[in-house]
């Protein structure tokens, strides 16, 4: 018997098993990769809405936990995944520079939002109205996160590289039994492959497709996140990733030439160099009709839990959701209204 089985091994899903660690819980994951968006996402960990210059939905609260929560997994597996790097917003117009400072006047935005703006010393960036600065921004590199805690998590015998069987999962009152492993509750964090699962599936997931190229720019030299229409993020060694694209008509992992030109075309606008594209990614991310995560009980099962709905700020909820669902499972703290799935009973 153990405390808990975790169905999912993406941001939720690692960020729950982390909490339950730190709690002392036993726990047994089971996670197949069928699901990519964590992993082939950009890892950017901002939290303003660039477009409209608003703080992301309770962002001051997850940055205050994703933060810390970051830096102890670092020390704990002994790897490096968080890199502090500043975000730099291309104003299109003297207008969207004067919105800028209307929203670092707001008391919300006044820590985020820098009122200094930054000139552009890049030669290969094509900037004519300068940068607005975002502060307590960086990225994360969500696949050295991802291998080095399931490297741990096989050293304590604690995972299974295998597809979840949903027909072997039995529900008794007081625990599940699933191929001779018993548990007392099981919380499925599996992204947009909720929608294959009997028991959570009536929730509203809905899904949305993300491209990103990889792409190598020499003469770029660029340190910071820039972002206009789209993300550049550098990686080091003159890669970049570029996205993302948004498509909730497509629910699979495949690339298509569409999104590459999409992408390509947003690119050639804000460069000013040459590039080559050296790879392409695509993810499915797990969002939600009314843009708010899916965490909570079953309507039925009382040992039956759900971890989802991240979108693509899964960054900063996953630590803070995963602590809220944890206080919720053990003594009994309410979930927010906003992200219960009670809503949706």
């Amino acid at each position: 018997m153990v405390d808990y089985m975790v169905v999912g091994l993406g941001l939720a899903g690692t960020a729950f098993c982390e909490t339950l660690r730190r709690n002392n819980k036993t726990f047994v994951v089971f996670n197949d990769q069928s699901q990519t968006s964590s992993r082939v996402a950009g890892g950017l960990y901002n939290p303003i809405i660039l477009k409209r210059f608003t703080l992301s939905w309770r962002a001051d609260e997850q940055l205050a936990v994703s933060v810390d929560f970051y830096k102890q997994l670092e020390q704990f597996l002994n790897i490096q995944f968080d890199e502090k790097l500043n975000v730099l917003r291309k104003f299109a117009s003297i207008e969207e520079q004067n919105l800028w400072f209307e929203a670092a006047d707001k008391k919300s935005l006044k820590q985020f939002l820098d009122t200094q703006l930054v000139s552009n010393k890049n030669a290969g960036i094509k900037v004519p109205f300068e940068f607005g600065k975002v502060l307590e921004t960086g990225k994360l590199d969500t696949k050295v996160l991802f291998d080095g805690y399931t490297k741990w998590l096989k050293q304590e015998k604690s995972i299974f590289l295998e597809t979840f069987d949903y027909n072997e999962l039995k529900v008794l009152p007081n625990f599940v039994s699933y191929k001779g492993i018993s548990a007392k509750n099981v919380v499925f964090a599996e992204g947009f492959g909720m929608i294959h699962n009997p028991y959570f599936k009536y929730l509203p997931m809905q899904g949305s497709k993300g491209e990103y190229l990889v792409i190598e720019a020499k003469e770029l030299q660029e340190r910071n996140i820039i972002k206009s229409s789209i993300f550049l993020i550098p990686l080091g060694n003159d890669l970049y990733k570029v996205g993302a694209t948004y498509n909730r008509d497509q629910k699979d992992n495949g690339i298509t030439e569409d999104a590459k030109e999409e992408l390509q075309k947003k690119l050639d606008s804000l460069l000013n160099c040459a590039y080559k594209v050296i790879d392409q990614e695509a993810g499915v991310r797990p969002t939600v009709k009314d843009r708010r995560p899916l965490v909570g009980k079953h309507p039925k099962y009382n040992n039956l839990w759900v971890l989802n709905g991240f979108g693509s700020h899964g960054i900063m909820i996953a630590p803070w959701a995963s602590k809220a669902l944890y206080e919720r499972i053990e003594i009994d703290a309410p979930l927010l209204d906003e992200m219960d799935i009670a809503r949706f009973n």
